[in-house]
């Protein structure tokens, strides 16, 4: 039981990795958007089947729906900040991205109190609880049709000027953009001449050695000082 547990609770995380390790082909390929709806379907899929889990009799369920979680998860933090920070005008993308950790934690909050035995986190509504990670994904599923692709996405990947223009325009409203067109023409042809490190790559560059180290201790540290306790 001791062994099933502790799986049950890393397997998001091993989930997690994979998510996060192919946000950055997904998104070239498909676009951030869709990345994002399909991400939602993965999370509510993996929602039903862990609050099946007890009709079910089936602990292989909550097994099978962690993992979907996890890898919902590690897709949907580089998408959210990406998606957010290119489809928000140059005033507010700093404030926009912001709002991620905010409600990171505030969700995290939600998730504490409704575990508690007065509420969901009682033997009989546990399941409810495991398969309420699933409404904010529904919430995003009927309400990100409504929004365009991401105007980065658009010109850089797919070369479409006059859908990124749309796309501006749906986003900021009318008026003139060419500055905003401008700067992302420069960032389409900083990165044609700025290779695209892998992970391994990354690692093993003596140049960002010391700033990796400092992120790994700064993420390290965070974990250690009571903020899931707070």
């Amino acid at each position: 039981l001791l062994f099933l547990w502790s799986i049950t609770v890393s397997i998001f995380g091993i989930g997690g990795l994979l998510g996060s390790s192919g946000s950055r082909y997904l998104t070239v390929k498909f676009g951030k958007k869709k990345c994002l709806l399909c991400n939602n379907v993965l999370m509510i899929v993996a929602a039903s089947l862990m609050g099946c889990s007890k009709i079910s009799q089936s602990f292989e369920m909550i097994l099978i729906g962690r993992f979907m979680c996890g890898v919902s998860a590690g897709l949907c933090v580089p998408l959210h900040h990406q998606y957010v920070g290119e489809i928000s005008p140059r005033k507010l993308r700093g404030f926009a991205n912001s709002t991620s950790s905010f409600f990171w934690s505030l969700g995290k909050a939600i998730g504490q109190i409704s575990g508690q035995r007065e509420l969901l986190g009682s033997q009989s509504l546990w399941p409810m609880l495991m398969a309420s990670c699933g409404l904010p994904a529904l919430v995003q599923l009927l309400t990100l049709p409504f929004f365009p692709e991401s105007p980065p996405y658009l010109l850089m990947h797919k070369e479409d000027q006059e859908g990124c223009k749309k796309a501006i325009r749906q986003l900021w409203g009318e008026g003139q953009h060419q500055a905003e067109i401008d700067d992302i023409m420069k960032e389409k042809a900083t990165m044609k001449n700025t290779k695209i490190l892998s992970v391994l790559e990354l690692v093993k560059e003596p140049a960002f050695r010391w700033q990796l180290y400092m992120i790994v201790i700064l993420t390290a540290t965070i974990q250690l000082c009571g903020i899931n306790a707070v």
